[in-house]
């Protein structure tokens, strides 16, 4: 199945009037991870980070509201929040060392994003909110959640839906999706998608497993509306989504897919299949309910929202909490072997 089309949203634009798109630049590259690892670092293996600046190894509370709590590299100024995934190594076919695979950022983005991610909270699908039906709630205050697994190596019960790939021609032509890394090179990278599920149980903030506060009940890949919430967890969120644009273009000429293996990799060596992301919430105040709140809207912050330049939100910085050299090449991946210093 296809992604939605930036071109789409081009083409059809006076009906695209639902949810929040945003970019956000990468605030930090490192082995941290305060909702799975708490309080370690370094944790086990590599994210890529984007969001506020409180962003630490330990985070608890209502993180908007923290008087750490100055910046946001996102372009919603009121975001605090943290999104991140693990990073994309190449393992190189010949010699078996490991380059981390740099970001880039993707189509039709403020001027100025770095890297990073594209962020949605869709309401229902892109042409209709439907707030009549299905009134959003936002999330709380420490509100966390995950979804994928990097234990997974096949696919799980549900296909993995929701968890795909592209193999991009263009950042805007992008091929169909698939639920593993592609087989082939990628003229323009590859894009990494991560739907989160949209139902609450309404009590928990985070459960154990980091997922079963929530419930998904998604049926199909991309932006549609997830089927009706089950009676265990009846609180329907804002369905939020990342999309990731991964520059393997620089590994092109160091692999040859009719005699090599697909060479790419997950930070804790798992393949396409182990692909996952970390949420955790920090919109300050009441900002992300009026937003969902607001009917007919999309990229313009709903009305309630204040867009920061992102020359602004790029001075946005956080301590590295590590200290580990992750550029250049290497014979293992972070975590897996003798820990390299700057």
């Amino acid at each position: 199945m296809k992604s939605f089309s930036l071109t789409a949203i081009a083409l059809v634009a006076p009906g695209v009037q639902a949810g929040l798109r945003f970019g956000c630049s990468t605030l930090t590259i490192q082995r941290v991870d305060p909702i799975v690892e708490p309080g370690k670092a370094p944790s086990s293996h590599v994210h890529h980070i984007v969001g506020g600046n409180v962003f630490n190894h330990t985070m608890v509370g209502d993180i908007g509201a923290d008087s750490r709590a100055t910046c946001t590299t996102c372009e919603m100024s009121q975001d605090f929040s943290n999104y991140w995934t693990a990073a994309m190594y190449f393992k190189h076919p010949k010699n078996g060392s490991y380059h981390i695979v740099p970001v880039v950022n993707n189509a039709a983005l403020a001027r100025g994003t770095t890297g990073g991610m594209t962020v949605y909270y869709t309401q229902n699908d892109f042409t209709t909110d439907n707030l009549k039906n299905q009134p959003i709630t936002a999330f709380k205050p420490g509100f966390r959640m995950t979804v994928g697994a990097p234990t997974q190596h096949e696919p799980n019960a549900k296909g993995n839906i929701g968890l795909r790939y592209n193999c991009l021609t263009t950042l805007i032509n992008r091929g169909r999706e698939m639920a593993d890394f592609p087989k082939t090179k990628c003229a323009a990278g590859i894009f990494a998608v991560h739907h989160f599920p949209a139902c609450w149980d309404g009590k928990n903030l985070d459960s154990p497993d980091h997922q079963a506060h929530m419930f998904n009940t998604i049926t199909r890949d991309g932006f549609t509306n997830a089927p009706p919430c089950p009676a265990s967890h009846p609180v329907r969120m804002p369905q939020v989504t990342y999309e990731t644009v991964w520059d393997t273009t620089k590994f092109a000429s160091m692999w040859d897919p009719a005699k090599d293996a697909q060479p790419f990799v997950w930070s804790f060596e798992g393949n396409g299949y182990g692909t996952h992301a970390d949420y955790l919430f920090g919109w300050k105040g009441d900002s992300l309910q009026k937003a969902m709140d607001k009917s007919e809207c999309f990229y313009d912050g709903c009305g309630s929202i204040t867009k920061q330049q992102m020359s602004v939100a790029n001075k946005c910085k956080v301590e590295d909490y590590v200290g580990e050299q992750l550029d250049g090449w290497s014979s293992h991946l972070p975590g897996m072997g003798p820990m390299k210093m700057k």
